[in-house]
């Protein structure tokens, strides 16, 4: 487990504790279907009782399980946004209800320090610490109340349970910054070390001097984890971006350790056996690593590819562990790393960017996923999602960003690289990635008219020009006379022959476009400023009028009476006549960001979806009324339905759903907004 930790010199008094965060209010008829896995990213168990294990993730959730790893369910969402990274959790070993966080910013922007002291049920943020970026985190073995946090700017410590806080190293120091990790002598509370972006310190006098404790190691080396024997405080290793570093002096000498190939230098973590100080896990970029002779050796137990963010080691049986990874969620061994399998049951924190369900059988659902490559891709539930199945191979490793099933039954992916197609049997993917450009070749011929011999231009020919389609794609729709379209990040491309070639329309190479969509004769395509619409099935096109002021367009609809309909970053709007005229469609939606609208053409319905309210809004007729989910406790990106059940995706915890299967007005939602068009 991470041992950080950090303290301060100017004291910090907290007279007020910040707004209470509380625990997710997920409603309880909606549920978590997967993905199962993601980025996990921190561990912590309750000393007492080892079977409780806390997990933080990279978006601010915290997730618990009771039974030692084996399920885990979704315990809070700490902070207002989702760019909070949740490396460093600690439980305070004599009341195991006090939990403290320390979260940082995605891109060094904020953080926060959390502490809970009803076992994660409520939460409070200490306002000493509101607004910096917490690296680290530890408490001391003799005084629990005693606390470091590492930040950007310096190390701070507590000595009255988080209440009040000193700056311990000083301020505007050119070396002392950018702290990493921390831990505390396990015998003497005033002994603190802290790892910066540079190299290691250490204090003797609870923070009063320090001492850049870099002989041996090598230069401008980022201290990611500090570990100290709990047994024998002489010996300590650090890991850095050059390496891992042991002590046998308590830090007033390191060796580098060797053994560790060169690739494998980030190591983010280290944990040392608690039964046996000559065992040592190193969790780093390029799997798990293990030494059983105290660093003389080590040996690779994980593929290569597993990225190791945090390590727990049961204490009651340090045979079994459990690693924290990037992507793969948590992965579990019962026999010291000898082998792995995954322990993700009710964790599902995957970026789920499109949803597709067969049109054939609507227990069957495929998922795109991004920002998880080899391990991410295409997953598919032929369950209604109790179980899902990874069906990425061809794929690359590419990013996913929308899934649409062909009017023939197979699948198109299209990634941040391209298009792909997938058979009935999903055997494979292969690449649809022919773009065409045909240019006219011509002369100039004579004539004769009656006015007498002119020369005039005719074709001769046609030169085809072959090249890789190998740009975003960011959606389908399928027309008459079996023209497909793509919305790509470079223009809207279409294709006669079922995907084997694309060619550029009337409006490729203009704007990214979004979405596409099509009703009978009527094909729409919005860019995120404006919309193109054809009402002849493509022959010709004109740009709609949507009003200047719109801005934001994420996404595209058309209902069955051929109403227009746009989401976007000021709620939604409607054009009924073809897009000369749009309205603003209140009445209960949001007049902030929606992120989706689609129409259920089965459920004759509007669906709306808006990450701003975490809230699925129905309407049946025509927009007049809305129906709402309420706040789901998801941050919700878009909305499918099928056989009357809705499926959401979400921006970082996977697919959910109505739990008990049924989803209509009257039991899953509630009318908001009265009569009326606005």
């Amino acid at each position: 487990m991470r041992k950080w930790q950090s303290f301060a010199l100017r004291v910090l008094v907290s007279a007020t504790l910040c707004a209470l965060v509380t625990p997710l209010a997920i409603s309880a008829r909606w549920a978590s279907l997967g993905p199962e896995g993601g980025d996990a990213r921190a561990f912590a168990y309750d000393p007492k009782n080892p079977d409780r294990i806390y997990m933080g993730t990279m978006a601010g959730k915290l997730f618990l399980s009771t039974d030692g790893g084996a399920n885990w369910t979704r315990l809070a969402h700490l902070g207002t946004e989702d760019n909070y990274v949740l490396d460093n959790i600690a439980i305070d070993p004599n009341n195991t209800k006090i939990i403290y966080v320390a979260a940082w910013g995605v891109g060094n922007v904020g953080g926060d320090f959390f502490r809970s002291k009803d076992g994660g049920k409520s939460w409070e943020t200490i306002d000493a610490l509101h607004g910096k970026s917490l690296r680290a985190l530890a408490l001391a073995n003799t005084d629990s109340k005693t606390i470091v946090v590492g930040a950007l700017d310096g190390v701070y410590r507590s000595t009255d349970g988080g209440d009040s806080w000193k700056q311990i190293t000083p301020e505007h120091h050119n070396e002392m910054k950018n702290f990493e990790s921390v831990a505390i002598d396990p015998k003497n509370p005033d002994i603190i070390f802290a790892g910066t972006w540079h190299l290691p310190w250490k204090t003797t006098d609870g923070g009063a001097t320090w001492k850049n404790i870099k002989s041996g190691v090598i230069d401008d080396s980022d201290v990611f984890s500090i570990i100290i024997d709990q047994n024998n405080p002489e010996i300590m290793y650090i890991s850095a971006c050059s390496g891992i570093y042991k002590s046998e002096n308590a830090g007033n000498l390191f060796h580098k350790i060797q053994g560790m190939p060169f690739t494998a230098r980030r190591t983010h973590v280290l944990e040392m056996d608690p039964t046996n100080s000559e065992v040592v896990y190193a969790g780093t970029t390029e799997g798990l690593w293990k030494t059983t002779d105290g660093g003389k050796s080590f040996h690779l137990l994980t593929s290569p590819s597993v990225v190791v963010n945090d390590i727990y080691l049961d204490p009651r049986n340090t045979n079994r562990l459990l690693l924290a990874t990037d992507r793969g969620g948590v992965l579990e061994s019962e026999n010291a790393g000898l082998s792995f399998s995954a322990s993700n049951r009710g964790f599902a924190h995957r970026q789920v960017a499109s949803l597709a369900i067969d049109s054939n059988d609507s227990s069957t659902i495929y998922v795109g996923i991004i920002n998880d490559k080899e391990l991410g891709g295409v997953f598919v539930s032929h369950d209604s999602g109790l179980h899902w199945n990874q069906m990425s191979s061809g794929l690359g490793g590419r990013d996913v960003f929308v899934l649409r099933q062909t009017p023939e039954g197979s699948l198109l992916a299209g990634t941040n690289r391209g298009i792909f197609a997938s058979g009935k049997d999903a055997s494979g993917w292969r690449p649809m990635n022919v773009m065409i450009k045909e240019t006219s070749i011509t002369r100039r011929v004579p004539r004769t008219t009656a006015k007498g011999k002119k020369a005039v231009t005719q074709v001769v020919s046609t030169k085809v020009e072959r090249s890789e389609f190998a740009t975003r794609v960011n959606d389908f729709a399928f027309g008459g006379s079996d023209v497909w379209y793509a919305a790509a990040a470079n223009g809207l491309f279409t294709s006669n022959n079922h995907g084997q070639s694309w060619k550029g329309g009337p409006v490729a190479g203009q704007s990214e476009f979004v979405a596409v969509r099509t009703q009978q004769s009527m094909v729409a395509a919005a860019t995120h400023t404006g919309v193109v619409v054809s009402v002849d099935g493509g022959a010709h096109w004109y740009a709609a009028k949507v009003p200047y002021f719109i801005t934001g367009i994420h996404d595209l609809a058309i209902d069955q009476e051929n109403t227009l309909w746009i989401a976007t970053r000021m709620g939604v709007f409607r054009s009924m006549d073809s897009g000369d005229n749009w309205e603003h469609v209140l009445n209960g939606l949001p007049s902030t960001n929606v992120d989706s609208i689609a129409w259920d053409t089965e459920g004759r319905r509007l669906l709306v979806s808006s990450t701003a309210t975490t809230t699925v809004y129905e309407s049946s007729d025509g927009g007049r009324r809305w129906h709402s989910t309420g706040h789901l406790g998801w941050e919700v990106r878009s909305v499918t339905a099928a056989r009357g059940r809705l499926f959401v995706t979400t921006a970082y915890d996977g697919v959910v759903a109505p739990s008990d299967s049924i989803n209509s007005s009257d039991t899953a939602m509630s009318t908001v907004g009265g009569p009326g068009g606005r």
